[in-house]
C-alpha cells in the first residue's frame, strides 16, 4: 500500500469511496432517505470544492493498492488552534486491514510537522461504535459531546476525540 498526497484528479474516486463508506458505516444511524439519495453527488461537490480551494492549507492523503484507491484521510487547521481530522475512510470490505491505522499515523505525522504543538481532534457519531473503538485503540481521548446538525434536516449525537500532542505518535499506534 502506498500513501500519497491527494490531488484534484482524485475527487471522483474520493467522493465514491466517501459515499460508499457512509452508506455502510451509517446504515441504521443516518436516515435511509439521506443515504439512498444523491449522496455521491453531494460528496463530489464537497471534494471538488475542497480541492479547488487552497489545497496546501489542508492535508489530504490517499492510500492506494495496485492503482485502486482504498482509503483517504483529510485534515484541516481550525481557527481555535487545533487541527480537525475531518475524514478517515477505508474502502468498505477493507476495514480492519490496517488501512485506517496507516492513514491515521500518516495524518498525525503530517500534523506534527505542519502544525507543531497543535492538538488533533475529530468528531464521530455516538452510534458509530466501531469508529469509536478504533480511535480509542489509537490513543484518542473523549473531550466533548454535542449534537451534530446536518443541513439535510436531521440531528445526531456526536462525540469529540482528541490527541493532545500530535508529536506523541507512540500512543496506540
Amino acid at each position: 500500500m502506498q500513501i500519497r498526497a491527494g490531488a484534484r484528479h482524485d475527487a471522483q474516486q474520493i467522493a465514491a469511496l466517501h459515499a460508499d463508506s457512509w452508506r455502510t458505516a451509517y446504515a441504521g444511524i443516518m436516515p435511509e432517505s439521506f443515504l439512498s439519495g444523491p449522496l455521491y453527488e453531494d460528496r463530489l461537490a464537497l471534494w471538488q470544492q475542497r480541492l479547488t480551494d487552497d489545497p496546501s492549507a489542508a492535508g489530504l492523503f490517499v492510500a492506494e493498492e495496485e492503482g485502486e484507491l482504498v482509503g483517504f484521510v483529510y485534515l484541516t487547521p481550525c481557527p481555535d488552534g487545533r487541527v480537525l481530522l475531518d475524514n478517515l475512510h477505508a474502502r468498505p470490505g477493507r476495514t480492519r486491514s490496517g488501512i485506517g491505522s496507516r492513514l491515521l499515523r500518516h495524518a498525525r505525522e503530517w500534523a506534527a510537522v505542519e502544525h507543531p504543538g497543535r492538538a488533533v481532534y475529530l468528531e464521530v457519531l455516538s452510534a458509530n461504535t466501531p469508529a469509536i473503538a478504533f480511535y480509542e485503540r489509537h490513543g484518542a481521548q473523549r473531550t466533548d459531546e454535542r449534537v451534530c446538525r446536518f443541513e439535510q434536516g436531521f440531528e445526531l449525537p456526536e462525540l469529540e476525540y482528541t490527541w493532545a500532542s500530535p508529536a506523541d505518535l507512540a500512543d496506540g499506534l
